[in-house]
């Protein structure tokens, strides 16, 4: 079993900056992909970026130039770095630690979410 524990959300004025952090634990698999999605209010999941054990990145078209993920695999633990932020990156953001060969998916774990608010 993996825990998967999100932290870093709130409240931003728009063209502010916040970072989330992500910490994994229990029966850690490696290697693993550790990424963020986020779901807006009366909207589906989508991704926001995901980092691989090896340092690859993919980020959504929407947030290129602004967010920045990392990760530490020593601490098991993925950051993202959101900078200018806009009103319409106002959504629940939830982290996830998966296994995956190729494009499979072959274990995964999920947050319980963590919210960010930018207000006008």
């Amino acid at each position: 079993q993996v825990q998967v524990v999100e932290s870093g959300g709130g409240l931003v004025q728009a063209g502010g900056s916040l970072r989330l952090s992500c910490a994994a634990s229990g029966n850690i698999f490696s290697p693993n992909t550790m990424g963020w999605y986020r779901q807006p209010p009366e909207k589906q999941r989508e991704l926001v970026a995901s980092i691989t054990s090896g340092g690859s990145t993919n980020y959504a078209d929407s947030v290129k130039g602004r967010f920045t993920i990392s990760r530490d695999n020593a601490k098991n633990t993925v950051y993202l770095q959101m900078n200018s932020l806009k009103p319409e990156d106002t959504a629940v953001y939830y982290c996830n630690v998966r296994r995956v060969i190729s494009t499979i998916v072959l274990q995964e774990y999920w947050g319980q979410g963590t919210q960010v608010t930018v207000s006008s």
